[in-house]
């Protein structure tokens, strides 16, 4: 059985940084695509970012240049490093396996606030 346990949310200030983890059970993070997806207050979830297998990663244009995905192999953990936090990045992050929405295994989520 696959899970995932995110960790790592806060409240932040803009211009912040924090890390979200997500912890994996039950596959290897790099024997599948690893994806952030991110849900805030009255709008839909979105996607985030994802790495694949290959080690190769995307990014949705609102977070580019501030987000990084990576993974540790060893750990079975990835992580999303999130700098230069905005106002809008404000949301509940969730880690999911597998790029289709319809699919894979979801994490409980963590909240990050960005507020000054």
């Amino acid at each position: 059985q696959v899970q995932l346990v995110e960790s790592g949310g806060g409240r932040v200030q803009p211009g912040g940084s924090l890390r979200l983890s997500c912890a994996v059970s039950g596959i290897g993070v790099n024997t599948t695509a690893m994806v952030w997806y991110r849900q805030a207050p009255g709008k839909q979830r979105e996607w985030v970012a994802h790495i694949i297998s290959s080690g190769r990663t995307n990014y949705a244009d609102s977070v580019k240049g501030r987000f990084t995905i990576s993974r540790d192999n060893a750990k079975n953990i990835h992580y999303l490093q999130m700098n230069n936090l905005k106002e809008e990045d404000t949301a509940v992050y969730y880690c999911k396996t597998g790029l289709l929405l319809t699919a894979g295994s979801w994490g409980q989520g963590t909240q990050v606030t960005v507020s000054s």
